[in-house]
């Protein structure tokens, strides 16, 4: 899966370790039967890292000495860390199977699913959506107590059930204590009709696929017809109820969508410095990356306060007599477009734990904090097409960033 390698000599390591690029790199070691389990690693530069794992030292060392058992370096150099970790999982998968996400310390990120196949749908918060299902499995979340805090907030602005035992409404049944708090419509006990549950399942259906926009323009509409026919008092009760929406909207960032719907592409350093590599997640899991040629694009200046990708250029090319040779606006939006269509091209059938371990990996880049988080990332409309034109702004950004920190190589 690495595409460079190398043989080591333990007597002479100095003849592998000087041919090394001091380059972020995903690296294994293989020993001398090759069947044994290769070391495999991430580091920031190839070549320090395995001069202190393959340098012979001097005297007692606590460090790891793996000299005298490696045969055969083999390694891929990456453009950024996210690169790294996701060639790093590849790997790992293809060797542990799914004891790779273990040893990446992977979670399995949680989702808000709902019951629509349960004739009295409901909530619960899981790990493992299933793909069957994935058009009512809403999420990534951070962790299981946010979608846990998301999935309680949302349900007090609705009368959808909170109990988990598949109901058989009978007049008998004894309720709980949300139907004695008028926080439930209380099918349990035909407190209502099918239909009239099935609406109020609809609405939360409703609510958790367009994080809060279809309560939001429902009560807006309502809050100013009661305005317009002076009835202050109910649209300010109405406005009181806009507040509480807004609080529970919050808590859902804009990655939070149904899976089945979930589509991201990143845009992330490359190993050529005239390039920009992309990369789509789609069908749960990661495709790419693909490279975007930089050639021509004009770098947006952001603190000019121009949201224009052609404001205060400046060329990443080289500047030939006549002056700078800029790309074309729809040359560039066929550039990214061509480079998007042959993502999603891409034939892929993931395993389980690539599904799993390509969520995990979205969802501890996107929930960084955005100071620490390099890269661009770009959602796809309702519509399934991609803001071509913010994308080509975020190419902008990606290389300005890296002029003005360059990162290791």
């Amino acid at each position: 899966m690495l595409n460079d390698s190398l043989p080591f000599d333990s007597d002479q390591p100095e003849l592998a370790l000087r041919q090394l690029p001091s380059r972020k790199a995903v690296f294994a070691l293989y020993g001398a039967d090759g069947a044994a389990e290769p070391y495999i690693g991430v580091t920031p530069d190839l070549r320090r890292r395995l001069e202190r794992l393959l340098r012979p030292a001097k005297g007692q060392t606590k460090r790891l000495q793996l000299v005298s058992r490696v045969r055969r370096i083999v390694w891929q150099v990456t453009g950024s860390e996210f690169e790294s970790l996701l060639v790093q999982f590849r790997l790992l998968e293809q060797v542990y199977g799914p004891k790779a996400l273990e040893r990446m310390k992977l979670r399995a990120p949680a989702f808000v699913k709902f019951h629509g196949g349960n004739p009295y749908p409901r909530l619960t918060v899981t790990n493992r959506p299933s793909l069957k299902e994935s058009q009512w499995a809403f999420g990534p979340f951070p962790s299981r107590v946010a979608a846990d805090r998301y999935a309680e907030e949302m349900l007090k602005l609705f009368l959808l059930r909170r109990c988990e035992e598949n109901l058989d409404p009978n007049p008998s049944h004894p309720g709980c204590v949300y139907s004695e708090m008028k926080m439930c419509l209380a099918p349990c006990y035909q407190g209502c009709t099918d239909t009239r549950y099935a609406d109020e399942a609809e609405a939360v259906r409703g609510f958790l696929a367009t994080r809060g926009e279809s309560k939001l323009v429902q009560i807006r509409t309502e809050r100013d017809r009661a305005s317009e026919e002076l009835e202050f008092e109910s649209a300010a009760k109405l406005h009181a109820q806009l507040e509480k929406i807004e609080a529970v909207r919050a808590l859902a960032s804009e990655i939070v969508r149904p899976l089945s719907e979930l589509r991201v592409v990143l845009l992330q350093n490359s190993t050529n410095p005239d390039e920009v590599s992309v990369f789509l997640f789609q069908d749960g899991a990661w495709r790419g990356p693909a490279a975007f040629s930089t050639l021509g694009v004009r770098i947006q200046n952001e603190q000019s306060g121009s949201s224009s990708l052609f404001a205060q250029p400046m060329t990443i090319q080289p500047v030939p007599e006549g002056g700078v040779a800029f790309a074309a606006k729809d040359v560039l939006e066929a550039r990214m477009e061509t480079a998007l269509a042959g993502l999603s091209e891409a034939h892929l059938s993931p395993n389980s734990t690539l599904r799993q371990g390509s969520l995990a990996l979205l969802t501890r880049w996107y929930y960084r904090p955005k100071e620490k988080r390099s890269g661009e990332v770009f959602f796809a409309a309702s519509d399934a097409k991609w803001p071509v034109k913010a994308m080509l702004r975020g190419v902008g950004r990606v290389v300005a960033a890296n002029l003005a920190a360059p990162a290791s190589r």
